[in-house]
């Protein structure tokens, strides 16, 4: 039992240390404000999920999370990273939830199907009550100039909800379809190892 528990601890460990590196490599979206920024961190969150279940890729998001915090600098006063740790979670939990049930690829093609509507509601909701108005207040910009960066790149955002809906909720969909599509490529592969 504790050789158990060592062991998954350190997949855990691992998992969240190559999340947290893959984090690190972020990038814009050309038609997306820049500061969503695109990232594949939660592919070893996904797979850590699906091999080793859902508390296990709620620990890996959290340190995940943990390690970004200690390395680099918030801007938000940790209120993007713990929105983050949310989103992330509400992505990496329902899949993992699924294809735990019953681990055949269309279990998993399922589970990854309903955990992006969940990342997406959760962003779409998050975004709009919590981190843009966050953003407002530690950038020092009014709502208004924050949204106009959003309407310079795409004229239908013109509020808050105009935000979240054109800008947010399609990064989030690009996002988690390409986090799904990299997880199904790899998840077969990789799981053996974490299977030791």
């Amino acid at each position: 039992m504790k050789n158990n528990t060592t062991s998954l601890l350190a997949k855990i460990a691992v998992l969240g240390a190559i999340a947290f590196v893959l984090m690190l490599f972020d990038f814009p979206l050309p038609f997306i404000p820049p500061f969503y920024k695109l990232d594949f961190s939660e592919v070893a969150v996904m797979i850590g999920g699906f091999a080793l279940g859902w508390p296990s890729a709620i620990a890996i998001e959290a340190l995940k999370t943990i390690l970004k915090c200690l390395f680099k600098a918030t801007d938000t006063a940790f209120i993007g990273e713990i929105a983050s740790f949310l989103i992330g979670c509400a992505f990496a939990v329902p899949a993992a939830i699924i294809y735990g049930r019953h681990k055949t690829r269309s279990n998993a093609i399922k589970g990854l199907a309903v955990s992006s509507v969940c990342m997406i509601i959760t962003g779409l909701v998050l975004n709009a009550l919590v981190l843009l108005p966050a953003y407002s207040y530690f950038y020092h910009m009014p709502m208004d100039a924050l949204i106009g960066m959003g309407t310079k790149l795409v004229p239908m955002i013109k509020d808050r909800f105009t935000f979240v809906l054109f800008a947010t909720t399609p990064f989030n969909i690009i996002k988690s379809v390409l986090i799904s599509v990299i997880t199904i490529l790899l998840y077969k592969r990789i799981s053996p190892l974490l299977h030791r």
